[in-house]
């Protein structure tokens, strides 16, 4: 089973879809399975983060925002503006799938883990990320 969720991004910064994935496993026939999740671009990327506390997820955008900054004077690629390489590289130091096991037809989720679109780029953006099931 198989579907494609569709984010649209206004910047640098984490945007949860746990609620649209846990919809998308309580509607499958799946009791014990693995949801696989994977973003289709080079320049944002996957997370699983906690999700109680928005401190986190401002504190982690800042952390990446202070180890790949933006003006690497070193960096080659650069047609696509100043975001564009610091983006490739922290979508490289993070990850642009994830698996996580499902069981009783639900994510197995941690009480305050949730999922995240990691966008490394200042402009809005339609990001794809492609959910699977398996059982």
């Amino acid at each position: 089973m198989q579907t494609i969720l569709t984010i649209q991004t206004g910047g640098q910064r984490l945007y949860e879809f746990t609620r649209d994935a846990a919809g998308f496993v309580a509607d499958s026939d799946v009791d014990v399975g693995l949801l696989t999740v994977f973003v289709r671009h080079t320049s944002c990327s996957l997370l699983i983060q906690e999700n109680a506390d928005p401190d986190v997820q401002r504190d982690l955008t800042e952390f990446f925002a202070r180890t790949v900054p933006e003006n690497m004077n070193w960096l080659r690629h650069t047609q696509e503006g100043p975001d564009d390489m610091p983006a490739h590289i922290k979508s490289a130091l993070t990850a642009v799938s994830l698996s996580i096991p499902v069981s009783g037809g639900a994510m197995m989720l941690g009480t305050w883990q949730g999922l995240y679109l990691f966008e490394h780029r200042r402009a809005p953006h339609r990001r794809e990320i492609v959910l699977h099931l398996s059982d």
